[in-house]
């Protein structure tokens, strides 16, 4: 069975790609490890395949799934999230050309972005993108090639208006690139909402079981996606059949895991609300979230991710992160298990000293699809222990 575009989401992420292999029958199609195919003549290739870098079915099903569920008409599959940033800036911009990102973008992507990718010629400006006339004159200012936004922001869960940022780039010839890696296609489809790009971090949500690293692009350009097609053949970091194989299997069961995902992160949310030792709950499910109608307009639900400040500061947000046992302290996010983070330390510290250092007050937890009440009770008594 193949899905349409019309089917609901979980539909068509069960079926798009998915097709049962036609010589056995098998529901589940094989998983293809081949490095090389078999040519019949030279240049005649079978169904297009020749080497694993160009082209490998598991890859392909897997591309072709994404591309579904996030409403594009063509998706990529890297190594990495990383990697899918690298070959979506170096396909889509040039020595000379400026990005401006959010000004509490992912560290690993402002690093990219300012130390990797700054020698080699693209500037960049970080600017608090839910003020659209900082974004406008930091867009103006400069040789603006994209307008790089993560809503809710990485981990200070800040909402950004995708449709008006999709405006205000394409007026000033840029690209929107949303990263929606945090809300996953289940609870917002950006393409839909006027930007360019999408891109993920498939270790995240999309694989859902923290044993896979992968990242993804999706567009519905087709000069876009000739471009990053391009880089990603001749530059390599695609990922390997077992990865997209796994992160095919996660990706099935995406939109059931969100619905937790989301019921559990609004009920730590609001319990954490009630908590004394808390100066502030940064979760878009809260009526009091300066993003919060903005974000019930353009995602379906407010999804597992939630920040806390301690009014104990840095001491009382270390002491919580090192005394839970349900949360586990780690980096990483939004699979089945509750991670606990200390961004200062850990997913941020490449901008400790700049303006998106994270604050040391700060934790930012990921609400996986335990039993709620066990969520509860565990921060219950790591809160005990704040001297």
């Amino acid at each position: 069975m193949s899905a349409s575009n019309n089917a609901g989401f979980n539909t068509r992420a069960v079926h798009a790609g998915q097709a049962f292999e036609p010589v056995t029958g098998a529901v589940v199609p094989p998983l293809h490890f081949s490095s090389t195919y078999a040519q019949d003549g030279i240049g005649n290739l079978r169904s297009g395949y020749e080497y694993g870098r160009g082209g490998n079915p598991t890859r392909d099903a897997l591309q072709e799934q994404l591309a579904a569920l996030e409403g594009g008409t063509a998706a990529f599959s890297f190594g990495s999230g990383l990697a899918a940033e690298d070959s979506l800036i170096r396909a889509l911009a040039r020595p000379g050309d400026h990005i401006v990102l959010g000004n509490d973008a992912y560290g690993g992507t402002y690093r990219l972005i300012n130390r990797v990718l700054g020698d080699w010629g693209i500037g960049n400006t970080p600017v608090d993108m839910s003020d659209l006339d900082a974004v406008a004159a930091a867009v103006a200012a400069n040789k603006t090639r994209m307008v790089w936004v993560e809503t809710p922001s990485n981990p200070m869960m800040k909402i950004t208006d995708i449709e008006a940022l999709a405006v205000l780039a394409h007026d000033a010839g840029a690209l929107l690139v949303v990263d929606n890696t945090f809300a996953s296609p289940y609870l917002q489809t950006p393409l839909a909402l006027g930007a360019d790009v999408v891109v993920h971090s498939t270790t995240k949500y999309i694989g859902g079981h923290s044993d896979v690293v992968g990242g993804a692009i999706v567009v519905k350009d087709d000069e876009l996606a000739e471009k990053i097609g391009f880089i990603q053949f001749a530059v390599g970091a695609v990922s390997g059949p077992m990865d997209a194989f796994l992160t095919t299997r996660g990706l099935k069961t995406l939109g059931v895991r969100m619905d937790r995902h989301s019921e559990n992160g609004q009920a730590v949310a609001e319990w954490l609300l009630q908590r004394p030792e808390v100066e502030a709950v940064l979760y878009p499910g809260l009526p009091d979230h300066p993003g919060h109608e903005l974000a019930a307009k353009q995602m379906k639900k407010f999804g597992g991710m939630v920040s806390v400040q301690f009014k104990g500061g840095e001491a009382a947000a270390r002491t919580v992160a090192e005394s839970t046992s349900v949360f586990t302290l780690a980096e990483s996010l939004g699979g089945i298990e509750s991670l606990m983070n200390y961004p200062s330390e850990m997913t941020h510290a490449s901008v400790k000293g700049t303006e998106l250092a994270v604050p040391v007050n700060l934790l930012r937890l990921s609400c996986g699809i335990e039993e709620v009440e066990d969520l509860i009770a565990d921060l219950e008594q790591a809160f005990a222990k704040i001297g």
